[in-house]
């Protein structure tokens, strides 16, 4: 399978950005390229945000899945991954979201539903008709997840992908200005291969994905144009070999703020503005 997460053409160090046009033309033959050199029962997830021109947006996985569809590939799912921090806007909503388009090669695909099911919400509901009439109806392993995932509370609990984006503190922050963590690449790979399985990411970055492949025991490749990212992902397979490398757990929950932290309190100065909004919201 291949995971990845490509340029967005927003003008980030590594890439020259272009009209939207030209920009996505060149994965055409890229995207047919991929198709071919997937296995049969293989899987494409291709995580992308948004280009944003003249303070327009123009959200990228709509233009990839033509793309992809052009190739051959057959979209499963459309994942939403939420995470709580990032740039403010100030000209429209703060973007909060970006999106993982699942595709598949064919209709019979890898999909290893018992590695990601969440808790039953009733797990002593019972069927009430048919030849099962008065037997648990539900999975004693739990039930499927949703595309959706709402704030992990624990392990593969919710259905929002509620995962930090690497910023600030955030435990694997290399310096690269746009990190792919490694639990999104070690959800899918779970999900969507085996052990043994071949995984690629042709845009390695600092190697997060090529981390998540060898935590769960898959061989890896990939591609990387800047020496200096080669050099970092090579620095960080080597700590993990060493048992060394920070990292964010698995499923770990989101932190939030306890209400006597000071930074969580609204500041004095501004008091007098939030009681004359309390009263004219109660007005």
């Amino acid at each position: 399978m291949t995971v990845t997460s490509p340029p967005y053409n927003i003008g980030k160090v590594y890439e020259r950005r272009q009209k939207l046009a030209e920009y996505l033309a060149a994965y055409q033959e890229f995207a047919r390229l991929i198709f071919a050199k997937t296995a049969d029962t293989g899987s494409l997830c291709w995580q992308v945000g948004n280009y944003v021109e003249d303070g327009e947006v123009y959200p990228l996985d709509v233009y990839f899945y033509d793309i992809f569809k052009d190739a051959g590939f057959r979209l499963r799912n459309r994942i939403i991954w939420h995470y709580g921090h990032g740039l403010h806007s100030s000209q429209r909503l703060s973007a909060r979201y970006q999106t993982i388009l699942w595709f598949s090669k064919g209709d019979t695909y890898t999909f290893n539903l018992d590695p990601i099911r969440i808790p039953s919400k009733y797990p002593g509901k019972r069927a009430y008709k048919g030849e099962n009439k008065g037997q648990p109806s539900g999975n004693p392993l739990g039930k499927n997840p949703s595309d959706f995932w709402p704030a992990v509370v624990r392990d593969w609990e919710a259905s929002i992908w509620d995962v930090p984006n690497v910023k600030a503190s955030h435990a694997e922050r290399t310096g690269h200005p746009a990190q792919f963590p490694v639990e999104i690449a070690e959800r899918c790979i779970l999900a969507l291969s085996n052990a043994g399985d071949l995984i690629l990411d042709p845009f390695l970055g600092v190697g997060s994905t090529a981390i998540a492949a060898k935590l769960h025991q898959r061989r890896f490749t990939g591609f990387e144009i800047d020496a200096k990212y080669i050099a970092v992902a090579k620095e960080r397979l080597a700590l993990l070999d060493a048992g060394t490398l920070p990292l964010r757990p698995l499923g770990r929950s989101i932190y939030e703020p306890s209400p006597t932290d000071r930074v969580a309190q609204v500041p004095d100065e501004w008091l007098g503005n939030v009681d004359q909004r309390a009263a004219a919201a109660a007005d």
